[in-house]
């Protein structure tokens, strides 16, 4: 059996205890605050970091196998910084023309399927990709910052290839957000439909850390944020459709939610619905993921869409909408309105 000597151990000191403490607590704090970063900087990168896409990735439908007469078409963003690519589909009765407005680094063949419906059902369309998010990537994007600008460029090409025609708008996800920021500020848009859309920036992102992570996003927000600003020039608050949408009354919104998305909150459609003025329509699908709702029900998809469009862009007169530059003025110090100046 083994016998442990008889060792004194002189007792530490006060002194020595309230060091060791504080030091130890430091460490803590320390790597408390790096993980924190770290979290942010993975999600500000995950959101902006660009995409290339495989070689064969381009080949896929196009308008060609649904015997669509579609041009390829370009045009400016609102600054002129780019080019932004599309589809532009005329129909030789249409008095209306719907731009279609894919989501976050989605392609226009995308919702090509649901633009040759549009298309038969007697509608000019204009369906475009943001820059960085489609066939053109490699370069950083945003989540609604910087895309704002290819939307009200892809409004201008719409008035420009049918200055008489009555614009209405179907934006997905990051498009269906996109849209009504930009529809709030293009009083031209007579009407819109926003399946899947956010409210929020900072909701989007809080809702995908708390559905990963299992932590509240508190803990992240402020250094996500300041990390946001530093390598993307935005903040969280300057992309706030749940700001916007009250501004498009009394043009007609319809939004559209399935009840199991796991990328955007469910209960975002009902915080937009209840911001946005009248007329205005709520359509949330129970057991359908994210922008999952077409594909639950297509036959009532179109049908509803298709009668929403009838009733404000062939029977109805036109809204008169006036956005005056002191309005304009306040969206900009605000931030409800990105790179406008």
């Amino acid at each position: 059996m083994f016998k442990f000597a008889n060792v004194r151990h002189p007792r530490p000191s006060l002194k020595r205890l309230l060091w060791g403490s504080l030091g130890t607590g430091a460490g803590v704090v320390v790597g408390a605050a790096a993980g924190i970063i770290g979290v942010g900087l993975y999600i500000v990168d995950t959101l902006t970091r660009p995409k290339h896409l495989a070689a064969f990735a381009l080949y896929t439908f196009s308008p060609f196998e649904l015997g669509l007469p579609a041009e390829d078409v370009s045009f400016p963003s609102l600054h002129n910084d780019h080019v932004v690519n599309g589809w532009y589909i005329p129909h030789a009765e249409a008095t209306s023309t719907i731009i279609v407005s894919p989501g976050y680094r989605s392609t226009k063949t995308d919702v090509l399927g649901l633009c040759a419906l549009l298309w038969k059902a007697g509608h000019n369309i204009l369906v475009f990709e943001y820059y960085g998010h489609g066939t053109v990537v490699g370069m950083p994007v945003t989540l609604g910052y910087r895309e704002i600008n290819d939307f009200l460029g892809a409004v201008a090409y719409a008035r420009k290839r049918s200055p008489e025609a009555r614009l209405g708008v179907v934006g997905y996800s990051m498009g269906a957000a996109v849209s009504i920021m930009g529809t709030a500020r293009s009083p031209e848009i007579q009407a819109l439909v926003a399946d899947s859309a956010f409210a929020t920036h900072r909701s989007v992102v809080e809702y995908a850390v708390s559905r990963t992570l299992h932590l509240p996003f508190v803990i992240f927000d402020w250094a996500t944020d300041l990390i946001l600003w530093w390598r993307a020039g935005y903040h969280f608050n300057q992309v706030e459709p749940l700001r916007d949408i009250g501004r498009i009354t009394p043009r007609p919104i319809m939004l559209i939610h399935g009840m199991k998305d796991s990328i955007v909150d469910p209960h975002d459609a009902a915080l937009l619905y209840k911001a946005a003025g009248e007329p205005k329509e709520l359509w949330l699908a129970p057991d359908v993921e994210h922008c999952g709702v077409y594909f639950s029900d297509r036959a009532e998809y179109v049908r509803l869409l298709t009668e929403f469009f009838d009733l404000y862009l062939k029977k109805s007169p036109p809204v008169q909408v006036e956005i005056t530059s002191n309005e304009l003025t306040d969206s900009i110090h605000n931030g409800s309105y990105p790179l406008i100046s």
